[in-house]
């Protein structure tokens, strides 16, 4: 998809999640959703597939976020869905959440990790982030096993790698 199509998705969302009055809900709820997506083939599979008919692809969406999410996720998510765009979802979801971010002023930063980070570990990255780019940052964790150890960062276009592998390959490097 376009960039100016994975744009006018990403403004849908915004203007939905506005109208809604849960923006921060909504970003929270399609992070994780399009993470999710993300490590599963099946899921991504059932989606995405021409062979079932739409309404059953978007009742499967419902099936799942249903209870657990915000009638605004599940809404958009099953717009998505419906729309075939599934495929996209990562990337519309990301630009939707870099869009809402700067609207409030703010930078938000993926951080892989091993394991989930505890409330105090995030509350001191993302103040160490905001001294470091000069504006408030929102944490948005994801859980990577290939992350031996330590955690990886991306902010916009800036990626901060401070794991273990990377750390070993420069000490070896040096060497």
């Amino acid at each position: 998809m376009s960039d100016a199509r994975i744009s006018a998705y990403a403004d849908a969302l915004v203007a939905v999640a506005r109208a809604e009055g849960a923006t921060s809900v909504v970003e929270d709820e399609l992070f994780r959703f399009a993470r999710a997506l993300e490590g599963s083939d099946e899921l991504r599979s059932v989606l995405s597939d021409p062979h079932l008919p739409t309404e059953r692809r978007t009742q499967v969406v419902q099936d799942l976020l249903g209870g657990r999410a915000s009638s605004a996720t599940v809404a958009l998510v099953s717009m998505i869905v419906a729309t075939g765009r599934i495929s996209e979802l990562t990337r519309i979801v990301d630009e939707f959440i870099t869009r809402s971010a700067d609207n409030r002023g703010e930078a938000v930063a993926e951080v892989r990790s091993a394991v989930a980070l505890t409330e105090e570990q995030r509350s001191r990255l993302a103040e160490a982030l905001t001294t470091r780019t000069g504006r408030p940052v929102t944490v948005r964790n994801v859980i990577d096993p290939t992350v031996l150890g330590g955690i990886v960062t991306q902010i916009g276009d800036t990626l901060l790698d401070g794991s273990v592998r990377t750390r070993l390959t420069q000490l070896r490097d040096a060497f």
